[in-house]
Order: structure tokens, then sequence, then C-alpha cells
């Protein structure tokens, strides 16, 4: 084995953990292989003798690349058009935990909770991911930042405030959620109003991701009639069209992908990764649609 093939397999040991941390930090799958993969050329062009600890020269490496993008990011989403959802990761319901994103899988993958660290600072969410769901000691976090510790221990107690009073409930069994989602589904592709509006908490919210590739809801919707007709509607416009329902983890919750072919309405074509958050009580208190193309490159529809 060549010094190059050892590096190479040993960075590959890591490989999983940088791009669950990564993912957490950026929120695109596509982002956080990409900060990785540099990583990875930095690692190979070190000095040797400067990598005391791989794991954790890499996990500051990929977390300052990630910074950097994530400040970039801010301003690209600023003008975003509509809503904006982090990037889904997307498996069958009998795959077993995907070997990078969903490593060391758990709350902090949720959509839900990725979404309440859109609303931290990027070095707020980078000491948070670090510390607080990783276990990175103050002193690496310091390092990630370029500060002191004692103001990495503050910017990460900031953001953990912000995270608890934003959290998500916990998510519910997948037994409890699949019950839910398939009354939901039901009333959803069959028209029934009331039936709908049944399974939807009072606070109910709909995103919906388009980026202004495709036709999507500029602002979230909030109620249940709102979001029942909102949902509805859809289904309606696509009278004509292919659909295909198939059920899959999002993020290792149930959702599902819907993939509208082009029928006689092209306003709903394309693919749609349907997330309902169903709550302890039993009811859908979310519904993230993710339209966007360009976070669906990795989706496919089997079955």
């Amino acid at each position: 084995m060549t010094e190059q093939e050892a590096l190479a397999r040993e960075f590959e040991e890591h490989r999983s953990r940088l791009v669950g941390v990564a993912y957490r930090i950026l929120g695109s799958v596509t982002e956080a292989e990409d900060a990785v993969q540099d990583a990875w050329l930095r690692f190979a062009r070190a000095d040797r003798s400067a990598v005391e600890e791989p794991a954790a020269w890499l996990t500051t490496v990929t977390s300052r690349l990630c910074l950097d993008r994530l400040r970039s990011a801010r301003a690209r989403r600023e003008t975003y058009v509509g809503p904006w959802l982090p990037e889904p990761w997307v498996q069958g319901l009998d795959a077993p935990p995907g070997p990078d994103v969903l490593a060391e899988r758990g709350e902090s993958v949720r959509l839900a909770l990725l979404v309440v660290l859109e609303e931290l600072t990027p070095e707020q969410r980078v000491a948070f991911v670090l510390h607080d769901v990783f276990a990175v000691p103050f002193t690496e976090v310091a390092d990630a930042l370029g500060t002191s510790v004692a103001a990495a221990r503050q910017v990460a107690s900031r953001a953990r405030r912000t995270v608890r009073d934003r959290r998500p409930p916990p998510a519910v069994p997948l037994a409890r959620q699949r019950e839910v989602v398939e009354a939901f589904t039901r009333a959803t592709l069959t028209g029934d109003l009331d039936g709908l509006v049944r399974t939807l908490a009072p606070g109910v919210v709909l995103r919906s991701d388009g980026g202004g590739v495709v036709s999507a809801a500029l602002r979230p919707v909030v109620g249940p009639d709102r979001v029942a007709r909102v949902l509805i509607g859809l289904v309606t416009r696509s009278a004509g069209s292919p659909v295909t329902v198939v059920p899959v983890l999002v993020n290792g919750e149930l959702g599902a992908l819907v993939d509208v072919g082009e029928g006689e309405s092209r306003a709903s074509a394309g693919m749609n990764v349907v997330l309902p958050r169903v709550g302890p009580d039993g009811l859908v208190h979310g519904v993230d649609m993710v339209r966007n193309p360009e976070k669906l490159t990795r989706v496919r529809v089997a079955g």
C-alpha cells in the first residue's frame, strides 16, 4: 500500500462523521460533501507532523470550510424566492441508516430542527453543532471559529438558548407516525377536506420550497383550513397527470415522495418530498414540501 493509499484509507474512517457535521451546519447534502472533499484535499497536502489527531484536525478544517460556505449562503438565502428548507435526506423505509448524513442520526438531523438552526448566526450554528451535537471540546470549537475558548462558550450558550426556545417536540414513534401520515395522505389524495382538517393541529404551518424554480407558496400557510385547501388544490391541479406516492424516511421521519408526471396540467408536475410533521398529540403540526429540483437531484422514486 502506498503512502497516499494509506492516507486515503485513514480519511475514509472519518468521512461519515465529517459529512454528518457538515450537513447539520449547512443544511445541504451536496454542499456538505463538497466541504468534506475540500477537507480531504487539505488533509492530503498537510504536513503530517502538524496533524497529531486526524479526527480533531479534520473536524476543525471541515467546520472552518462550512463556516465560510454558510456566511456566503446567508447572502444567497436573503434573496431566495419563498421559504427555504434544507435539502432532505431521503431513504426507503427498510433501508439501514445512510453511510454519511444519518451517521449518528437522531433529533439533530430532523428537518424541523435544521429549520430552527437557520435562525442562528453562522458562528452560533457551528458552535452548537460541534459542541451540543457532537460533543467537541470548546478548545476545538474555538479553533474552528478562530476565537478564544471563553468567546466560543458564549457563542454556544446563545445558540443553545435560541434552539431551546424554538426546538420542535420530540419525534413520535414511527408506528404512530405511519397511522397519522396514512390518514393525512388518504384524505389529501381523495379530496376529503373535512377528513384532512381533522389530521391537522390548530397551529399547523405548511412551508413549500420551490426556490423560484417551480410553483410554490411564497409564504408559509397557517391554519388547518387554509393548509388543507392548499394541499387538495395541488392534487386537483394535477388531475390528468400520473401521480406516484412512495412512503419514505425523510431525515429519519415518515414522509413521502410524490412524483407528478406531465399530464393535462404542468403546474404541479415534478418531484416533491413531503414531510407531515406529526406531534405527540397525533396531529400534523407542520407540512414541509421540498419542490425545488435543485435540492432533489439525489432523489428517485422506485416501485
